[in-house]
Protein backbone atom coordinates (compact mmCIF):
# COMPACT_ATOMS: atom_id res chain seq x y z
CA UNK A 1 0.00 0.00 0.00
CA UNK A 2 1.11 3.46 -1.08
CA UNK A 3 2.17 5.89 1.89
CA UNK A 4 -0.58 8.51 0.09
CA UNK A 5 -2.81 5.21 0.32
CA UNK A 6 -2.28 5.15 4.17
CA UNK A 7 -2.87 8.72 4.33
CA UNK A 8 -6.79 8.03 2.94
CA UNK A 9 -6.79 5.62 5.85
CA UNK A 10 -6.17 7.68 8.67
CA UNK A 11 -8.70 10.52 7.01
CA UNK A 12 -11.22 7.65 7.02
CA UNK A 13 -10.67 6.80 10.49
CA UNK A 14 -8.47 3.75 10.32
CA UNK A 15 -7.11 4.22 13.89
CA UNK A 16 -10.76 4.84 15.68
CA UNK A 17 -10.76 6.81 18.96
CA UNK A 18 -7.74 8.22 19.89
CA UNK A 19 -6.41 10.63 22.63
CA UNK A 20 -9.03 13.05 22.40
CA UNK A 21 -8.07 14.73 25.63
CA UNK A 22 -4.41 15.49 24.51
CA UNK A 23 -5.47 17.40 21.23
CA UNK A 24 -8.23 19.66 23.60
CA UNK A 25 -4.62 20.21 25.59
CA UNK A 26 -2.80 20.85 22.46
CA UNK A 27 -5.81 23.63 21.07
CA UNK A 28 -5.47 25.23 24.16
CA UNK A 29 -1.55 25.80 24.46
CA UNK A 30 -1.81 26.88 20.58
CA UNK A 31 -4.75 29.70 20.74
CA UNK A 32 -2.59 31.07 23.95
CA UNK A 33 0.46 31.25 21.52
CA UNK A 34 -1.40 32.53 18.74
CA UNK A 35 -3.06 35.19 20.86
CA UNK A 36 0.39 36.34 22.20
CA UNK A 37 1.67 35.91 19.01
CA UNK A 38 -0.50 38.83 17.21
CA UNK A 39 1.67 42.11 17.43
CA UNK A 40 4.75 39.87 16.41
CA UNK A 41 6.47 41.36 13.04
CA UNK A 42 5.87 38.29 10.85
CA UNK A 43 2.44 38.16 11.60
CA UNK A 44 1.78 42.17 11.61
CA UNK A 45 3.06 42.19 8.14
CA UNK A 46 0.83 39.86 6.88
CA UNK A 47 -2.23 42.50 5.53
CA UNK A 48 -4.34 40.52 2.69
CA UNK A 49 -7.45 41.93 1.90
CA UNK A 50 -10.92 40.37 1.43
CA UNK A 51 -13.72 39.73 3.76
CA UNK A 52 -15.33 36.05 5.04
CA UNK A 53 -16.34 34.17 7.57
CA UNK A 54 -13.14 32.71 8.75
CA UNK A 55 -11.53 34.69 11.77
CA UNK A 56 -8.52 36.27 12.64
CA UNK A 57 -7.07 36.41 16.44
CA UNK A 58 -7.35 40.30 16.71
CA UNK A 59 -8.73 40.77 13.23
CA UNK A 60 -11.37 41.27 11.30
CA UNK A 61 -12.59 37.53 9.40
CA UNK A 62 -11.47 37.20 5.89
CA UNK A 63 -11.23 34.44 3.75
CA UNK A 64 -10.44 30.70 5.07
CA UNK A 65 -7.00 30.54 3.19
CA UNK A 66 -6.16 34.00 4.43
CA UNK A 67 -7.22 32.69 8.13
CA UNK A 68 -4.80 30.12 8.39
CA UNK A 69 -1.98 31.57 6.11
CA UNK A 70 -2.62 34.52 9.24
CA UNK A 71 -3.67 32.63 12.34
CA UNK A 72 -0.57 29.72 11.26
CA UNK A 73 1.74 32.23 11.49
CA UNK A 74 0.92 33.99 14.65
CA UNK A 75 0.45 30.48 16.21
CA UNK A 76 4.33 29.79 15.45
CA UNK A 77 5.35 33.16 15.77
CA UNK A 78 6.90 33.20 19.37
CA UNK A 79 8.34 29.84 18.68
CA UNK A 80 6.33 28.32 21.61
CA UNK A 81 3.94 25.83 20.24
CA UNK A 82 4.19 22.31 20.65
CA UNK A 83 6.78 19.62 18.77
CA UNK A 84 6.71 15.89 17.83
CA UNK A 85 10.47 14.43 17.86
CA UNK A 86 9.09 11.56 15.40
CA UNK A 87 7.64 14.55 12.87
CA UNK A 88 11.04 16.40 13.53
CA UNK A 89 8.79 19.97 13.70
CA UNK A 90 5.62 21.32 15.48
CA UNK A 91 2.31 19.71 14.25
CA UNK A 92 -0.52 22.37 16.07
CA UNK A 93 1.51 25.03 13.92
CA UNK A 94 -0.26 24.15 10.79
CA UNK A 95 -3.45 21.61 11.76
CA UNK A 96 -5.08 23.69 13.87
CA UNK A 97 -5.26 27.59 12.08
CA UNK A 98 -6.28 25.41 8.99
CA UNK A 99 -9.09 23.24 10.60
CA UNK A 100 -10.63 26.67 12.59
CA UNK A 101 -10.79 28.67 9.46
CA UNK A 102 -12.35 25.74 7.18
CA UNK A 103 -14.59 24.57 10.16
CA UNK A 104 -15.61 28.57 10.30
CA UNK A 105 -15.81 29.31 6.32
CA UNK A 106 -18.11 26.01 6.30
CA UNK A 107 -19.76 26.92 9.44
CA UNK A 108 -19.21 23.53 11.01
CA UNK A 109 -19.20 24.95 14.43
CA UNK A 110 -18.78 22.59 17.41
CA UNK A 111 -15.19 22.55 18.85
CA UNK A 112 -15.68 18.20 19.16
CA UNK A 113 -15.42 18.04 15.24
CA UNK A 114 -12.45 20.86 15.24
CA UNK A 115 -10.64 18.26 17.16
CA UNK A 116 -11.95 15.36 15.55
CA UNK A 117 -10.10 16.65 12.43
CA UNK A 118 -7.19 18.42 13.87
CA UNK A 119 -6.63 15.10 15.71
CA UNK A 120 -6.15 12.57 12.88
CA UNK A 121 -4.38 15.41 11.20
CA UNK A 122 -1.71 15.58 13.64
CA UNK A 123 -1.30 12.01 13.56
CA UNK A 124 -1.10 11.95 9.62
CA UNK A 125 1.43 14.49 10.24
CA UNK A 126 3.55 12.88 12.89
CA UNK A 127 3.68 9.82 10.15
CA UNK A 128 4.39 11.47 7.46
CA UNK A 129 7.73 13.55 8.79
CA UNK A 130 8.66 9.50 9.91
CA UNK A 131 7.76 8.43 6.47
CA UNK A 132 10.13 11.36 5.09
CA UNK A 133 12.71 11.21 7.74
CA UNK A 134 16.07 12.20 8.60
CA UNK A 135 17.64 12.78 5.38
CA UNK A 136 14.50 15.07 4.22
CA UNK A 137 15.29 17.61 7.72
CA UNK A 138 18.63 16.99 7.15
CA UNK A 139 18.97 18.34 3.66
CA UNK A 140 17.43 21.41 4.58
CA UNK A 141 13.80 20.75 4.57
CA UNK A 142 11.37 22.31 7.30
CA UNK A 143 9.33 18.91 8.26
CA UNK A 144 6.92 21.72 10.24
CA UNK A 145 5.68 22.91 6.74
CA UNK A 146 6.19 19.89 4.44
CA UNK A 147 4.80 16.85 6.29
CA UNK A 148 2.53 19.23 8.39
CA UNK A 149 1.16 20.26 4.66
CA UNK A 150 0.12 16.71 4.35
CA UNK A 151 -1.63 16.33 7.62
CA UNK A 152 -3.59 19.21 7.41
CA UNK A 153 -5.04 18.34 4.44
CA UNK A 154 -5.90 14.77 5.71
CA UNK A 155 -7.48 16.79 8.98
CA UNK A 156 -9.88 18.96 5.95
CA UNK A 157 -10.27 15.90 3.93
CA UNK A 158 -11.98 14.45 7.26
CA UNK A 159 -13.41 17.40 8.21
CA UNK A 160 -15.13 17.92 4.20
CA UNK A 161 -15.73 14.27 4.48
CA UNK A 162 -14.18 13.86 0.88
CA UNK A 163 -14.42 10.87 -1.40
CA UNK A 164 -11.58 8.75 -1.79
CA UNK A 165 -10.71 9.91 -5.40
CA UNK A 166 -11.18 13.96 -3.67
CA UNK A 167 -8.42 12.98 -1.25
CA UNK A 168 -6.20 11.51 -3.76
CA UNK A 169 -5.88 14.46 -5.62
CA UNK A 170 -6.23 16.90 -2.40
CA UNK A 171 -2.64 14.90 -1.63
CA UNK A 172 -1.20 15.74 -5.00
CA UNK A 173 -2.13 19.02 -4.92
CA UNK A 174 -0.60 19.52 -1.77
CA UNK A 175 2.30 17.83 -2.83
CA UNK A 176 2.84 20.28 -5.93
CA UNK A 177 2.70 23.10 -3.39
CA UNK A 178 4.05 21.78 -0.12
CA UNK A 179 7.29 24.33 0.74
CA UNK A 180 9.27 25.52 3.91
CA UNK A 181 13.01 25.74 4.38
CA UNK A 182 15.39 24.99 7.53
CA UNK A 183 17.47 28.46 6.29
CA UNK A 184 14.74 30.46 7.45
CA UNK A 185 15.27 29.50 11.30
CA UNK A 186 16.09 32.51 13.30
CA UNK A 187 13.90 35.26 10.73
CA UNK A 188 10.41 35.73 10.31
CA UNK A 189 10.52 33.13 7.65
CA UNK A 190 10.10 30.10 10.31
CA UNK A 191 6.75 31.26 11.25
CA UNK A 192 5.66 31.94 7.71
CA UNK A 193 6.31 28.37 6.28
CA UNK A 194 3.77 27.47 9.33
CA UNK A 195 0.95 29.77 8.09
CA UNK A 196 1.56 28.65 4.05
CA UNK A 197 1.59 24.78 5.08
CA UNK A 198 -1.92 25.85 6.36
CA UNK A 199 -2.83 27.79 3.41
CA UNK A 200 -2.06 25.32 1.13
CA UNK A 201 -4.08 22.65 3.04
CA UNK A 202 -6.95 24.86 2.29
CA UNK A 203 -6.69 25.62 -0.67
CA UNK A 204 -5.73 21.57 -2.25
CA UNK A 205 -8.99 20.73 -0.43
CA UNK A 206 -10.77 23.37 -1.89
CA UNK A 207 -9.61 22.51 -5.16
CA UNK A 208 -9.56 19.05 -5.03
CA UNK A 209 -12.96 19.09 -3.82
CA UNK A 210 -14.10 21.01 -6.87
CA UNK A 211 -12.92 18.83 -9.17
CA UNK A 212 -9.36 19.94 -9.45
CA UNK A 213 -7.31 16.57 -10.45
CA UNK A 214 -3.69 16.17 -9.50
CA UNK A 215 -0.90 13.81 -9.76
CA UNK A 216 -2.79 10.54 -7.67
CA UNK A 217 0.66 9.59 -5.97
CA UNK A 218 1.76 13.45 -5.47
CA UNK A 219 2.92 12.09 -1.91
CA UNK A 220 5.62 9.61 -3.49
CA UNK A 221 6.72 11.91 -5.96
CA UNK A 222 7.02 14.42 -3.45
CA UNK A 223 9.16 12.35 -1.84
CA UNK A 224 11.58 11.30 -4.77
CA UNK A 225 12.16 15.48 -4.74
CA UNK A 226 12.76 16.17 -1.66
CA UNK A 227 14.97 13.08 -0.32
CA UNK A 228 12.36 11.42 1.35
CA UNK A 229 13.38 8.15 3.32
CA UNK A 230 10.27 6.37 2.49
CA UNK A 231 10.50 4.77 6.24
CA UNK A 232 7.66 2.43 6.12
CA UNK A 233 7.96 2.56 9.63
CA UNK A 234 5.29 5.31 10.07
CA UNK A 235 2.69 3.29 8.80
CA UNK A 236 2.89 0.17 11.47
CA UNK A 237 -0.45 -0.60 13.07
CA UNK A 238 1.68 -1.61 16.18
CA UNK A 239 2.54 1.90 17.51
CA UNK A 240 -0.94 3.41 17.36
CA UNK A 241 -1.75 7.28 18.37
CA UNK A 242 2.03 8.08 17.69
CA UNK A 243 0.62 11.84 18.16
CA UNK A 244 0.37 10.62 22.07
CA UNK A 245 4.58 11.19 22.29
CA UNK A 246 3.73 14.77 21.67
CA UNK A 247 5.98 17.61 23.75
CA UNK A 248 4.97 20.89 24.80
CA UNK A 249 6.90 23.53 25.03
CA UNK A 250 7.71 25.02 29.03
CA UNK A 251 10.62 27.21 27.24
CA UNK A 252 10.06 30.26 24.81
CA UNK A 253 12.63 28.34 22.57
CA UNK A 254 13.64 25.61 20.10
CA UNK A 255 12.96 22.94 21.26
CA UNK A 256 15.70 21.49 20.54
CA UNK A 257 17.08 23.14 23.96
CA UNK A 258 14.92 21.79 26.41
CA UNK A 259 16.35 19.03 27.27
CA UNK A 260 19.80 21.21 28.13
CA UNK A 261 17.84 23.76 30.32
CA UNK A 262 15.75 21.44 32.30
CA UNK A 263 19.17 19.82 33.12
CA UNK A 264 20.83 23.40 34.22
CA UNK A 265 17.83 24.22 35.91
CA UNK A 266 18.61 21.06 38.01
CA UNK A 267 21.73 21.69 39.15
CA UNK A 268 20.57 25.14 40.78
CA UNK A 269 23.92 26.97 40.53
CA UNK A 270 24.92 30.22 40.30
CA UNK A 271 26.27 31.45 36.45
CA UNK A 272 29.31 33.39 38.37
CA UNK A 273 30.47 30.14 40.00
CA UNK A 274 31.21 28.24 36.69
CA UNK A 275 34.37 28.17 35.54
CA UNK A 276 33.35 26.28 32.08
CA UNK A 277 30.17 24.48 30.63
CA UNK A 278 29.69 21.24 28.33
CA UNK A 279 26.36 20.73 26.66
CA UNK A 280 26.08 17.04 24.81
CA UNK A 281 22.89 16.79 22.89
CA UNK A 282 21.81 14.54 19.71
CA UNK A 283 23.66 15.42 16.27
CA UNK A 284 20.77 16.55 14.90
CA UNK A 285 20.81 19.61 16.89
CA UNK A 286 23.85 20.99 16.00
CA UNK A 287 22.63 22.13 12.60
CA UNK A 288 19.43 23.16 14.10
CA UNK A 289 19.85 25.28 17.27
CA UNK A 290 23.32 25.89 17.85
CA UNK A 291 24.05 29.44 16.49
CA UNK A 292 27.18 30.26 18.52
CA UNK A 293 26.52 33.85 18.76
CA UNK A 294 23.59 35.27 18.11
CA UNK A 295 23.11 39.21 17.57
CA UNK A 296 19.64 39.27 17.98
CA UNK A 297 16.40 38.09 19.86
CA UNK A 298 15.14 35.38 17.77
CA UNK A 299 18.69 34.00 17.00
CA UNK A 300 18.99 33.65 20.68
CA UNK A 301 16.37 31.29 20.15
CA UNK A 302 18.36 28.98 18.52
CA UNK A 303 21.25 28.98 20.68
CA UNK A 304 22.70 26.51 23.11
CA UNK A 305 25.14 29.34 24.19
CA UNK A 306 23.16 32.18 25.05
CA UNK A 307 20.35 30.51 26.28
CA UNK A 308 22.57 28.36 28.91
CA UNK A 309 23.87 31.93 29.80
CA UNK A 310 20.51 33.24 30.54
CA UNK A 311 19.44 29.98 32.64
CA UNK A 312 22.50 30.39 35.30
CA UNK A 313 21.81 34.25 35.51
CA UNK A 314 18.59 34.28 36.65
CA UNK A 315 16.88 35.00 33.10
CA UNK A 316 13.70 33.54 32.69
CA UNK A 317 13.98 30.92 29.73
CA UNK A 318 10.20 30.53 29.44
CA UNK A 319 9.41 33.80 29.46
CA UNK A 320 8.99 35.44 25.91
CA UNK A 321 10.15 38.90 26.83
CA UNK A 322 13.43 37.43 27.18
CA UNK A 323 14.45 37.08 23.92
CA UNK A 324 15.12 40.64 22.73
CA UNK A 325 18.08 42.11 21.51
CA UNK A 326 18.80 43.87 24.03
CA UNK A 327 19.32 40.21 25.75
CA UNK A 328 21.66 39.36 22.92
CA UNK A 329 23.85 42.13 23.28
CA UNK A 330 24.17 41.94 26.87
CA UNK A 331 27.77 41.56 28.00
CA UNK A 332 27.40 39.53 30.60
CA UNK A 333 26.15 36.64 28.89
CA UNK A 334 28.60 37.13 25.52
CA UNK A 335 30.85 36.51 28.75
CA UNK A 336 29.67 33.60 29.67
CA UNK A 337 28.34 31.87 26.08
CA UNK A 338 32.33 31.84 25.71
CA UNK A 339 32.55 29.36 28.45
CA UNK A 340 30.19 26.94 26.68
CA UNK A 341 31.02 24.26 24.29
CA UNK A 342 28.37 21.69 22.56
CA UNK A 343 29.17 18.70 21.46
CA UNK A 344 27.49 16.01 19.69
CA UNK A 345 27.12 12.15 21.10
CA UNK A 346 25.04 9.49 18.80
CA UNK A 347 24.54 7.70 21.78
CA UNK A 348 21.85 10.26 23.14
CA UNK A 349 18.38 10.25 22.01
CA UNK A 350 17.00 13.38 20.04
CA UNK A 351 15.04 14.28 23.59
CA UNK A 352 18.37 13.95 25.70
CA UNK A 353 20.98 16.30 27.08
CA UNK A 354 23.67 16.24 29.63
CA UNK A 355 24.89 19.56 30.84
CA UNK A 356 28.76 19.22 32.56
CA UNK A 357 30.07 22.44 34.68
CA UNK A 358 33.56 22.85 36.33
CA UNK A 359 33.28 25.43 39.23
CA UNK A 360 35.37 28.14 39.63
CA UNK A 361 36.86 25.67 42.62
CA UNK A 362 37.57 23.15 41.30
CA UNK A 363 34.40 20.64 41.52
CA UNK A 364 32.43 19.15 38.95
CA UNK A 365 28.47 18.92 38.43
CA UNK A 366 26.88 16.90 35.94
CA UNK A 367 23.35 16.44 35.08
CA UNK A 368 21.10 14.85 32.30
CA UNK A 369 17.45 14.80 31.29
CA UNK A 370 15.15 13.33 29.18
CA UNK A 371 12.26 15.02 27.61
CA UNK A 372 10.55 11.79 26.69
CA UNK A 373 9.83 11.06 30.57
CA UNK A 374 6.36 10.43 30.78
CA UNK A 375 3.94 13.12 31.34
CA UNK A 376 0.07 12.67 32.58
CA UNK A 377 -2.49 14.72 31.22
CA UNK A 378 -3.18 16.22 34.99
CA UNK A 379 0.36 17.34 34.79
CA UNK A 380 0.31 18.68 32.12
CA UNK A 381 -2.60 20.35 31.83
CA UNK A 382 -1.24 22.23 34.96
CA UNK A 383 1.99 23.11 33.37
CA UNK A 384 -0.38 24.02 29.95
CA UNK A 385 -2.96 26.69 32.00
CA UNK A 386 0.22 28.03 33.94
CA UNK A 387 2.11 28.68 30.46
CA UNK A 388 -1.11 30.10 29.15
CA UNK A 389 -1.33 32.73 32.70
CA UNK A 390 2.13 33.38 31.67
CA UNK A 391 2.21 34.59 28.01
CA UNK A 392 -1.76 36.02 28.33
CA UNK A 393 -2.40 37.10 32.31
CA UNK A 394 -4.53 34.23 34.27
CA UNK A 395 -7.59 36.24 33.34
CA UNK A 396 -7.59 35.93 29.89
CA UNK A 397 -6.14 32.08 30.21
CA UNK A 398 -9.25 31.16 32.19
CA UNK A 399 -11.33 32.49 29.28
CA UNK A 400 -9.76 31.08 27.21
CA UNK A 401 -10.16 27.46 29.21
CA UNK A 402 -13.90 28.90 29.43
CA UNK A 403 -14.61 29.05 25.83
CA UNK A 404 -13.25 25.96 24.83
CA UNK A 405 -15.45 24.24 27.33
CA UNK A 406 -18.38 25.96 25.49
CA UNK A 407 -17.39 23.98 22.36
CA UNK A 408 -18.16 27.20 20.49
CA UNK A 409 -15.82 28.02 17.82
CA UNK A 410 -16.52 31.61 17.83
CA UNK A 411 -16.08 31.79 21.75
CA UNK A 412 -12.67 31.39 21.46
CA UNK A 413 -12.39 34.44 18.94
CA UNK A 414 -13.97 36.64 21.74
CA UNK A 415 -11.03 35.94 24.23
CA UNK A 416 -8.63 38.67 22.58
Amino acid sequence: MSAQDQLIRLAQGWLGNGPSRLMYLCLYDWIACAIAGMDEPAAKLLQPEGEGAAQVFGRFPMSAPNAALINGTMGHALDYDDTHFDHIGHTSAVIMPAVLAMAQDQMLDGTSRVLDAALVGSEAAVRVGKWLGRDHYQIGYHQTATAGAFGATVALSRLMQLKRPQIHHALGLTATMASGLKGQFGTMGKPLNAGLAARTAIEAVTWAKAGMTSDPEGLESFATTHHGMRDDAAWTDEDPWMISRISHKFHACCHGLHAALEAIGDMRVDGDDIADMTITTHPRWMSVCNLPSPDTGLGVKFSYRHTAAMAVHGISTANIASYSDATARDPLLIAFRDKVTVVADESLSEMQARVQVTLKDGSGLTESHDLNTPMTLEAREVRLRDKAGALLGSTKASALWDALATHDTNAIFDVV
